[in-house]
């Protein structure tokens, strides 16, 4: 259950105005059909952070616990710093004349490749062996944080605090990278 609970909320937190998010408003916006975008985000998410669960899983055999804690530290502290660097979109990211699902499920898979989230989703994976907590909780995140978008768009945008949005990912990554770099002091000491 710390799996999922932990992947579903980092993921949450980190994907407020990341430009996954951002894509998703571009798209409720061009075509109006929520229910083809949800479905997109879904099955790309599933896709996009099946494989990056994969990687993680296999690094996770491959290191010490020592080492994959550490790993994982690290990499949370670097999301936490990526996480104040505010995204941004291309226009031409959602230009494609095709159906509002097929457009999500290519764009989002795409625009999730080498994200924040995604990597989030390897490191989680590789410091938990159970690849189907952490898939489920960083997709069950990464929903939570896109659906309302889909539904609200524009002036839902506006009025979250992005900032403070922001600084508590920052501050959530943060902690759980000192949280696991403990753990790797640990198992050395």
């Amino acid at each position: 259950m710390e799996a999922f609970l932990i992947s579903l909320t980092s993921v949450a937190i980190a994907e407020m105005g990341d430009r996954t998010q951002l894509l998703t408003l571009v798209l409720a916006a061009r075509y109006r059909k929520p229910w083809a975008i949800i479905a997109g985000v879904l099955c790309a998410t599933l896709a996009n952070h099946g494989v990056a669960g994969l990687i993680g899983t296999w690094f996770g055999r491959q290191l010490s616990p020592a080492l994959i804690d550490a790993a994982v530290g690290v990499s949370m502290i670097g999301m936490a710093l990526w996480t104040l660097k505010p995204d941004t979109l291309d226009a031409a990211t959602a230009s494609s004349n095709t159906g509002a699902f097929v457009a999500t499920l290519v764009a989002f898979f795409v625009a999730e490749i080498g994200d924040k989230t995604q990597i989030a989703t390897v490191a989680l994976a590789a410091a938990y062996s159970n690849l189907v907590a952490v898939v489920g909780g960083t997709t069950c995140g990464m929903l939570l944080a896109n659906v309302p978008v889909i539904f609200l768009g524009n002036a839902f945008a506006h009025r979250l605090p992005l900032k403070a949005i922001h600084l508590a990912a920052c501050l959530l990554f943060a902690l759980l990278g000192v949280i696991f770099l403990v753990r790797a002091a640990h198992h050395w000491g």
